[in-house]
């Protein structure tokens, strides 16, 4: 163990338990310590461009580069906004860059830039700290130096590593106040997503009131993707202009819990205009550009100046390129002068691209028009359009939403599209004639329609968490082809069996979020999330002979659902609920709202949990009622890091267990395990019906670039 001391010093010997011991009883008192602050944030990149292919213009968010030029310098000054636990809120007001829209910053580069080293993670929760307080179990330590300053003040440099290898984790060191116990400087190296980044944290001064957050960030990444290679280097630099402390509650004192958080999201309704002039930063800049950064500037100039009129074919065939490349792979808009904007899906990303056994293969493309109106009304259009490769059906569906009172959250919603083939009522009654032994859909050739619907309500939350939907539910459904199962009535089959058939619903819908946090931008009430979980009931009345609608019916659905998180890294999601129609007369259609299998394919998080990967879809007909039951769990740390020793590409683990209960099956259960990367997510599954096995299925989506 070295010692640095500017005079003589004899430290005494200091095991490296003691003072992580002393380490992880403070930082959890110094994570909670700052409520509330505010602050100048000056953030400096320097880019370079390494190596590049054509592939380079076909990944997100790397922005719009020249052929001929590799280096590019970019400015920024923000106002931030920290508000306990870990609300980040940050303006962007001035930018200015050597490229041609230095503004465009990707939002996850700021990640880097508001971390709260005493927190148990990094990077808003990708990454575990060696500070978290079972980080030894994760982390192996050791004291590499004993620092002593002119003043006496004497700290330790402790270096950390991982005990296993894992992108969740980091390595470097840290150099931590003897007395106080308070870090004075991190270091810490990983990789995040298809990044390699080091991150060197400076805090402010013991006794300062800067003492417990970061003065300087000075970050390096390197992003390698098919035999591309750019660099990055950012220096940002905090102003603060409040910091406001906070006494910590006893664990046993009640507070009162106050649900606005529109305090903590002032800065998102600040109305300033964005200045993407140099002069600002000219007169704010903390500190003094380099000789080799201001000559950037003055290359940036000269080349405006001889290029403005006269781009080469080449260089306007490599911006087609880029343009091309970002429609292909990521989200992007179109603007309509005076009319909104047009948001749409990526073309061929992958990640609309699905498989699991049951289904097969489907894609999906979706479009969304948005228009804001006076007093943050908000008009939205989204049409959708996919293709199933096993049930060789095209499904389409346009979505639009009015919301005419956002601070009431008061909306108009009108839905229309084809939905999945389903068979009719009155097959339900010959199936429950077959026995359980006997029961196979493979046998059975049901009569199927096809489904148009047109659904149309309106909400309004009552009061904070309590929403209430009144509409109606039209479907018209058409046979495809005729079934082998004979009618029940057999004296009079012509008057069971049509062609079309036509519903008309009138429906009502209740959601209840106890507890529900939530912040006001501007008119519009943006809910967040809660710690308790949602309540919905679900109730339609099929009504007789309005426009030429049969089959009488009611449904009634209550639903359960919660996702939380459980510390370090780890989440917990269930779901319960149950449904049943009543009061049949005539042919009617079993078609819940919770209990349904989606036509179209949706991300791996979207279905967390909450639907059953191997159960084929007819069984969602089958019965005039269902209970059902999901779990989810989720954690970085689960299995394979304890048996695999080479397992750093897995990001988290998650263990599924669901059942179900309608006739014939009683139960069906599903187990799972899943696995998450940067580039797929991955799960296998397995299922049980009546007691015995069934089979065996996968589900698998692609993930790049969509974390």
């Amino acid at each position: 163990m070295a010692v640095n001391a500017s005079f003589p010093y004899q430290p005494k010997v200091v095991s490296v338990d003691s003072v992580l011991d002393k380490l992880m009883l403070y930082a959890p008192f110094y994570e909670k310590i700052i409520g509330e602050y505010k602050a100048d944030l000056y953030l400096k990149r320097k880019v370079y461009t390494k190596k590049k292919n054509l592939l380079l213009r076909f990944v997100p968010s790397m922005g719009k580069t020249e052929k001929y030029v590799r280096k590019y310098l970019m400015e920024s000054y923000s106002e931030l906004h920290f508000t306990a636990p870990n609300i980040y809120d940050q303006k962007l007001k001035a930018c200015f860059g050597t490229n041609k829209k230095p503004e465009d910053i990707s939002g996850d580069v700021f990640d880097y830039f508001h971390i709260h080293i005493y927190s148990a993670t990094l990077l808003h929760k990708k990454l575990l700290s060696p500070l978290a307080p079972n980080g030894r179990k994760y982390y192996s330590y050791k004291i590499d130096s004993v620092l002593v300053n002119s003043r006496g003040e004497v700290s330790y440099r402790i270096e950390f590593a991982p005990k296993n290898p894992s992108y969740q984790l980091v390595h470097g060191y840290m150099i931590l106040s003897n007395n106080v116990w308070s870090v004075r400087e991190i270091y810490f190296a990983g990789r995040s997503e298809y990044r390699f980044f080091d991150n060197l944290i400076k805090m402010g001064d013991v006794g300062a009131d800067n003492e417990f957050l970061p003065v300087r960030y000075d970050v390096n990444t390197t992003f390698r993707f098919l035999g591309n290679v750019v660099e990055s280097n950012y220096t940002a630099l905090l102003n603060y202009q409040s910091i406001q402390y906070q006494q910590v509650q006893h664990k046993y004192r009640r507070v009162k819990k106050v649900y606005d958080l529109s305090g903590s999201y002032t800065l998102q309704c600040d109305t300033n205009s964005f200045n993407a002039d140099s002069l600002p930063l000219n007169k704010i800049r903390p500190i003094k550009l380099s000789d080799e950064e201001a000559q950037l500037y003055k290359e940036a100039e000269s080349r405006n100046d001889t290029m403005i009129h006269h781009l080469p074919f080449e260089t306007k065939r490599w911006a087609m390129f880029g343009e091309t490349g970002d429609a292909l792979t990521s989200n992007y808009s179109i603007n309509l002068f005076r009319m909104g904007a047009v948001k749409c899906s990526p073309l061929i990303n992958p990640f609309l691209l699905s498989y699991n056994g049951t289904d097969g293969v489907s894609y999906r493309q979706a479009f969304k028009y948005n228009r804001l109106l006076v007093g943050d009304r908000l008009l939205s259009v989204v049409p959708k359009v996919g293709y199933n490769f096993k049930q060789k059906e095209v499904y389409w569906s346009v979505n639009s939403d009015f919301d005419y009172w956002p601070r009431k959250r008061a909306a108009i919603h009108l839905s229309f599209g084809n939905g999945n083939r389903i068979y009719s009522s009155d097959v339900l009654d010959e199936l429950k004639n077959i026995p359980d032994s006997a029961f196979d859909f493979n046998k059975i050739q049901l009569a199927y329609f096809r489904d148009l619907y047109l659904n149309f309500n309106h909400s309004l939350e009552i009061t904070n968490g309590l929403t209430l939907s009144l509409g109606i539910s039209t479907h018209k459904r058409s046979a495809i082809k005729n079934s082998n199962l004979a009618p029940i009535d057999s004296l009079a089959p012509e008057a069971k069996v049509k062609n079309v058939y036509v519903s008309f619903a009138p429906r009502v819908r209740l959601d209840w979020t106890p507890g529900q946090y939530y912040y006001m931008n501007g008119d519009r009430k943006i809910n967040l999330h809660s710690d308790y979980p949602t309540f919905s009931v679900d109730w339609e009345r099929g009504l007789k002979g309005v426009f030429n609608s049969s089959g009488q019916y009611e449904r009634l659905e209550l639903d359960i659902q919660h996702q939380r998180s459980i510390g370090l890294m780890r989440s917990v999601y269930w779901r319960f609920g149950c449904g049943t129609f009543t009061n049949q007369k005539q042919t009617y259609f079993v078609d819940f709202t919770n209990f349904t299998k989606s036509n179209l394919p949706v991300g791996w998080n979207d279905d967390i949990g909450g639907v059953f990967q191997l159960l084929d879809r007819r069984w969602y007909n089958s019965s005039s009622r269902y209970v059902r039951g999901h779990f989810t769990y989720e954690s970085p740390f689960l299995i394979l890091p304890r048996v695999v020793k080479y397992s750093r590409n897995i990001l988290n683990e998650r263990l599924y267990a669901s059942f179900l209960v309608v006739p014939h099956i009683r139960p069906y259960l599903e187990f799972g395990y899943g696995i998450g990367t940067h580039i797929f997510d991955l799960g296998v599954f397995l299922s049980s019906v009546n007691g015995s096995f069934s089979e065996v299925g996968c589900k698998f989506t692609f993930e790049l670039f969509n974390r």
